[in-house]
């Protein structure tokens, strides 16, 4: 089954709520989001509503993949808020709900994300991943090239820092 997507959806009260459940999901089961396992709505609802407020209110563009009726995908287009720099942007919060993982979906909704860079203005795509997981197969795979990295610079725990390895893709303006 594909993934149904869509851009920019109304963030409703329920969206919100099913957006911070994905969240906390994916970091307790490990995903690199942006917190360490384990963590609790609580916990997550202050950096998801600010991420929020970076969308409703501009310039970040959310994408969502579905499920039926359930966003079991999510990325986050950041414009970069700097005006040499509106040419590329950078995905953050890219996340597959656990459960769905393994069919896929990471890979078609960063596909997606490339496809729609183009018509948001995008000519790059830019991500971080947090080293010592092997995300970074998994973007080269989808044509990134890690650019730099930033030796120890995620403390994940008392005497875990990880690498933040820097990732980059030019985008096919031909498709546009």
């Amino acid at each position: 089954m594909s993934l149904r997507f869509v851009l920019d959806p109304e963030l409703s009260p329920r969206l919100r709520e099913q957006l911070v459940d994905l969240w906390v999901e994916v970091t307790n089961a490990g995903g690199a989001v942006g917190f360490v396992p384990p963590v609790t709505a609580a916990q997550v609802r202050p950096m998801a509503e600010a991420t929020f407020a970076g969308i409703a209110d501009g310039p970040d563009r959310l994408l969502l993949g579905y499920a039926g009726e359930r966003p079991i995908a999510m990325l986050i287009f950041r414009d970069n808020r700097f005006h040499l720099k509106p040419h590329w942007c950078t995905l953050i919060r890219v996340m597959v709900h656990p459960e769905a993982q393994g069919h896929g979906y990471g890979a078609e909704i960063m596909r997606e994300a490339e496809r729609l860079a183009p018509t948001l203005g995008f000519e790059a795509l830019h991500l971080t991943v947090r080293g010592g997981l092997g995300l970074e197969e998994f973007y080269k795979r989808l044509g990134y090239r890690e650019i730099g990295r930033l030796p120890g610079a995620l403390r994940v725990a008392p005497g875990d820092d990880r690498d933040e390895v820097l990732m980059w893709r030019a985008v096919d303006m031909s498709s546009e």
